[in-house]
């Protein structure tokens, strides 16, 4: 009998487990918990693994740098090269889809302030602030409707024979298509002035030259000066601290390569043009046929 009645209680409650799970396969599931649970975190490691994967892949940025010094009618020296060969780079860039962008652009790029370039960019820069600026480049800068960053040192302006006055900066800055940054104040050979000079008193002439040309620029052209293009291409470690200290986010050599996400900020590189650079020998400058020239500083 006691046999029965323990067999009785063991289907009795067999049939109530059974009764439970067939009720709970019929409600609907929960978001968030279960299979659905498991399934999102699946998707979310799966995404994970791929954007990792994307990353990973993601081809180094680099873009050329053009810088040029004086243009005119005929090669006066190995700065110079002629007006026309100057509209036929613009040419050039234009007839083979490049956009030029501003100088400004790409530095935020490398800073991280700009997800991405467009396809095919290049930037064009001309250093010293020469008088042929006004006279020959301005007016195909406006032509081609191009950026361009003038590096300039500003003891030079509205006293040298050979340079720019303020008044034609700000007549070139209303184009709204040119940017103005330092060049130092008076473009000194930094190794030399390290040799010549007492310990402290380079230190101080440093400090001079980084603080006094951002500072005289920002007034007499209301522009925000925080990039600088090395004098001779020549820098180092404690200039580079000296010019961070100064207030500056990117520093520009005369390295003859191309910029990449693997150079220091401070000590990015341009290609110096010159009369040589032009049909085939320009073109290898933008396609990356032309040899990388490393300047001993």
């Amino acid at each position: 009998m006691k046999d029965i009645v323990k067999t009785t209680k063991l289907y009795a409650i067999l049939s109530i487990v059974v009764l439970m799970s067939t009720l709970l396969a019929l409600l609907p599931e929960k978001e968030g918990f279960g299979d659905k649970k498991d399934e999102l975190k699946t998707q979310a490691r799966t995404q994970s693994r791929v954007q990792t994967q994307t990353q990973q892949v993601q081809p180094q940025t680099r873009i050329p740098v053009l810088l040029y010094h004086r243009l005119g009618p005929v090669v006066a020296d190995s700065m110079t090269i002629t007006t026309a060969d100057f509209e036929s780079h613009l040419k050039y860039l234009k007839r083979n889809g490049y956009t030029v962008i501003p100088l400004r652009e790409l530095v935020d790029y490398y800073l991280g302030k700009v997800r991405q370039l467009p396809p095919r960019a290049v930037a064009i820069v001309a250093d010293d602030g020469h008088k042929s600026v006004y006279t020959y480049m301005l007016p195909l800068v406006k032509q081609y409707h191009v950026a361009v960053t003038l590096f300039i040192y500003p003891s030079a302006i509205s006293n040298a024979s050979y340079a720019m006055t303020w008044n034609q900066l700000r007549e070139i800055k209303e184009t709204g298509l040119f940017d103005f940054q330092s060049h130092t104040y008076w473009h000194p050979n930094f190794k030399r002035e390290k040799k010549r000079l007492a310990p402290k008193e380079y230190e101080k002439s440093v400090d001079m030259q980084l603080k006094k040309s951002k500072e005289k620029l920002e007034k007499e052209l209301g522009v925000k000066v925080d990039m600088l293009a090395w004098p001779f291409g020549i820098y180092d470690d404690n200039l580079i601290a000296k010019a961070t200290e100064a207030g500056y986010v990117a520093g520009f050599s005369i390295e003859r390569r191309y910029t990449s996400s693997s150079d220091n900020v401070m000590a990015l590189p341009r290609f110096l043009i010159n009369a040589e650079n032009r049909g085939k020998s320009f073109e290898n400058i933008l396609t990356g046929a032309a040899p990388a020239i490393k300047v001993d500083k």
